[in-house]
């Protein structure tokens, strides 16, 4: 099977280099991306991808002007790279020194600097030097020819960018979550914002040849809100959204590689769409099923209460669903009778909604009463001796047997 070749580097020296570049730029990414994820600013990683076209079609213009090899990966990629830094100065400024929106200027600086690339990618196409340039694949990533030199540069900014998160995590998560807190730690924020930035544009600069400058924002945006589903803790978000990242590119290289005809950009990012489609099904904690199994607990839970209520108080079950749950767990017979164990389950039932009428009316047990929903044990909010002296106030007996 030519996929399970792909997958396990058999299709040839090229298709190797392109699967593994692929794989840790997709790490890059996603680790990179989790920290735009966690400061509310995803949208700022569009603005930058975009902003790179115009210096890709420069930096071709002037090697091309001076006889050298305008399809160079390095010097198209550097092009891009000031172009990137160009735009986020750019969008910085408005931000800073007007009274636009975050998202207003991230339009603003999109439309034009890509409008703008547009514009110099149609002229290189009219030019005879630019007739076989290709630039229009830095647009969707295109890995056809690809060069070990070209593989090697992509690896080894996609490992760069690694290495500096390594040392400036801490400061980069502090950032993201808590700014002010971290200003008052005396961390230098704009700094580290501009970091996070920079770390944004490298890896966006060596994607391009990949994924493309349009959908890299869904390299670094995707893998960490695909992470987010299966964790609560931020250095396990991190992690999770290096390896969705990984995955996904390193899938969609081999799936490309097994059909030539598909473009690889593409193939990764609905890749990385799968994994989040799965993750937003499936994830133990936060998943579509997961929620559905809580909810469909909860009712179970909201039923067989008010079934034990109204078996305490000698009133009729209407509700299929509540007498079926009673009868499942042995406390009521199939006319709706209470079984033993259900009257006492009955009168506890009774008895804890009388003792949180109480405590509700307590002005000194204020927290514990806002606890109440109905459904919480109140041995769980108070203590044997705090029950007992509830007890005695409503003329019971001191201890209620569960």
């Amino acid at each position: 099977m030519v996929l399970l070749d792909a997958l396990l580097l058999q299709l040839g020296y090229n298709a190797t280099l392109v699967s593994l570049g692929a794989a840790l730029l997709g790490a890059a990414a996603g680790i990179t991306g989790t920290f735009l994820f966690l400061r509310k600013r995803a949208l700022v990683s569009d603005a930058v991808s975009h902003a790179t076209l115009p210096g890709v079609c420069v930096a071709f213009l002037l090697m091309a002007a001076f006889g050298g090899d305008g399809r160079n990966l390095a010097g198209l990629l550097l092009g891009s790279a000031l172009s990137a830094w160009a735009g986020l100065c750019c969008l910085n400024w408005l931000t800073q020194r007007t009274r636009l929106a975050e998202d207003a200027a991230i339009g603003a600086v999109l439309s034009v600097f890509f409008g703008f690339g547009v514009v110099l990618l149609t002229v290189i196409q009219t030019l005879g030097v630019g007739r076989q340039a290709g630039l229009e694949g830095f647009l969707l990533g295109s890995t056809a020819g690809m060069l070990f030199s070209d593989a090697l540069v992509i690896a080894a900014g996609g490992a760069g960018a690694l290495v500096v998160i390594l040392f400036a995590r801490r400061a980069l998560t502090l950032v993201a979550f808590d700014p002010d807190y971290a200003t008052a730690q005396g961390l230098p924020v704009a700094r580290i914002d501009m970091l996070m930035m920079g770390l944004v544009m490298a890896v966006t600069v060596v994607g391009l040849k990949i994924v493309g400058l349009i959908l890299i924002v869904a390299l670094l945006i995707i893998p960490a809100v695909t992470a987010r589903f299966w964790t609560e803790r931020s250095e396990r978000v991190v992690l999770l959204a290096g390896v969705f990242g990984a995955v996904a590119a390193y899938f969609g290289a081999a799936l490309s590689a097994s059909a030539p005809n598909l473009p690889t950009g593409p193939l990764i990012v609905l890749v990385s769409f799968a994994l989040f489609a799965l993750s937003l099904m499936f994830a133990p904690g936060r998943g579509v099923l997961a929620a559905v199994v809580r909810q469909r607990r909860f009712q179970r839970r909201v039923h067989l209460r008010q079934g034990l209520l109204a078996l305490a108080q000698g009133q009729p079950i209407y509700e299929a669903l509540t007498l079926r749950l009673l009868r499942r767990s042995g406390l009521a017979r199939a006319d709706g009778v209470a079984t033993e164990s259900g009257k006492a389950r009955a009168a506890k039932a009774l008895r804890d909604e009388a003792r949180w009428e109480v405590l509700r009316r307590d002005h000194a047990h204020g927290p514990a009463a806002a606890l109440y929903d109905g459904l919480r044990a109140i041995e769980t909010v108070l203590t044997a001796d705090q029950i007992a002296e509830i007890d005695r106030k409503i003329g019971g007996p001191k201890e209620v047997r569960t």
